[in-house]
This record gives structure tokens, sequence and C-alpha cells, in this order.
């Protein structure tokens, strides 16, 4: 079994390798980093109109009897506004401020207790109090230095932590059309399995589940989809209908554009207690 140290240098290593080539994005002047707000925003509505899934499960009987929640990088709020029910109060950190006002509003509109914090977790963490449960779902694959991250998680849980990833970095879903476009092999870590190793090593007893989401139409159409992917492709707005003849080759449904670059279907819920 790899050391502590050498796991995290393998994970902040894999996470690097995700780097897009100088000579790629330097063809197009579209920042191929997109943030599909809108996506997040669709599922924040979906599972809170219909909560479900493990990672809900695990958090719902946490909050027995009810109790505050610390939702970090909590998007438009697709973990925490489903827990409303038994949740007293709700701390929601992310680093996008429009993200934040998106769950405000909705936090607004259900009655729900909402204290937004705006940054970087764990630079905020001083900032933040204990919660009896913390949720962070699909934001750690965006986190070279993990450590510090999950010990911050931990300390700041009273009863327990749940964290929700992909099986596989979430962008793996493209890698077969950035061979197709670009020639470029993609990598294929890190994974869930590389965090539960350091979970183990890092002294945490942590449980996961894995499962599948349902299929969901993440967009409001196939032509939205096809932008979304063809700025994540560093391609220009005239080869957009190669992209749409990609993404119908790989078997994307235009009645149901699911995202190809944030959650994904396969996904294993992660949760430990806290230490607080």
């Amino acid at each position: 079994m790899p050391s502590l140290t050498e796991l995290l240098s393998t994970w902040r290593g894999d996470l690097s390798a995700w780097a897009i080539p100088e000579r790629i994005t330097s063809a197009v002047a579209e920042s191929p980093w997109v943030l599909p707000r809108q996506v997040f925003a669709r599922r924040a509505d979906r599972l809170t109109g219909a909560p479900g899934g493990v990672s809900y499960e695990r958090a719902w009987e946490a909050l027995a009897p009810s109790g505050t929640v610390l939702d970090v990088g909590s998007g438009a709020g697709a973990a925490c506004l489903p827990l409303a029910p038994r949740a007293t109060t709700v701390t929601a950190v992310d680093s996008d401020e429009r993200m934040l006002a998106m769950l405000a509003e909705r936090a607004d509109g259900i009655g729900l207790g909402l204290r937004p914090v705006a940054g970087q977790w764990p630079a905020v963490a001083p900032q933040v109090p204990p919660a009896d449960v913390v949720t962070c779902h699909h934001v750690i694959y965006n986190v070279p230095d993990v450590e510090p991250f999950l010990a911050a998680l931990t300390s700041h849980a009273r009863r327990r932590v749940v964290v929700e990833i992909t099986t596989v970095h979430p962008l793996t879903a493209l890698s077969p059309l950035w061979l197709r476009f670009h020639g470029l092999t993609r990598p294929t870590g890190p994974t869930a399995a590389d965090l539960l190793a350091i979970l183990s090593e890092m002294g945490l007893k942590a449980r996961h589940t894995e499962w599948s989401r349902p299929a969901e139409a993440d967009y409001a159409s196939f032509p939205e989809l096809v932008d979304v992917t063809r700025r994540r492709l560093c391609l220009p707005p005239e080869r957009a209908n190669e992209v749409e003849a990609a993404l119908l080759d790989i078997g994307i449904m235009r009645e149901e554009p699911g995202d190809l670059g944030s959650s994904g279907r396969d996904v294993v819920t992660i949760w430990w207690e806290g230490t607080t």
C-alpha cells in the first residue's frame, strides 16, 4: 500500500495532467473552463422537488434530530436544499458569487435560513462555524491539495461528512472528443478509489456506496449542450456542426441532453463521522 505522501503526490500529479496544452487554448478566444450555471440550477430544482439518491439518504438520516448543515462547494444547492425540512440553518460555501445568489433565491423561496460564504475551501474554513452535517458534492476533483481540504471538512462536522463524486474524473466523458478533434489523449485519473485510499491513510473510517443517477436532461436544449461542449473542447463557433455530429456519435440523445463535464451518472457516496 502506498504511503499517504505517495497517494497525495499521485493525486496532485493526476489532476495537473488535465491541463490543456497552450497550443490548443491559444487558438480560440473563449475559455474552455465553462461553468454551466444553468445546469447546476436545474439539478438543484429537480432534487429539491424530488429528493433522492444515496448521498441525500446518508445526510438525511444524520439530521435526526434536525440540525445545521454546511455545504462546501454548494453551487445552486443540489446537496443542501433537499435537506431543508430537517435543516435548521445552512451555511453555503462557494467561490462563485452568482451561484450563491441562485442558492439564496431558492432558499428564500422555501423559507430556509441561509448563510452564504464566498470563497475557497479550506481558506475560508476559519470563518465558518461547525455544523451537524457537512456536505460536499462534485468538488474534490478540483482540489489538488486534498488532505487539508478533507481535514477541514472533518473538523467542521459534529455528526457526519457526506461527499459525492463521480467514479472517474468528470471530464472523462469528453476524452473521446479530445482525441477526435485534437488527437489528444486525456488522463485516466484520479478516481474515487484514489480518494478512498487517501481517506484510509488519513485515518478516517469512511464508508462508501457506488450507484448510478437516473439519466436526466441537464440542458434546456441540445444546441445548448453543443455550445458548452464546443467551448470546453477549444473549438471555434463555426465547428458547432461537427461537435453536434460527434455528440450524436457517442450516444447523446437530442431529447435528453445530459451534461458531459460536471457530474455524470456513475457516482460514489462517501461518508464518515466528524470530529467536532
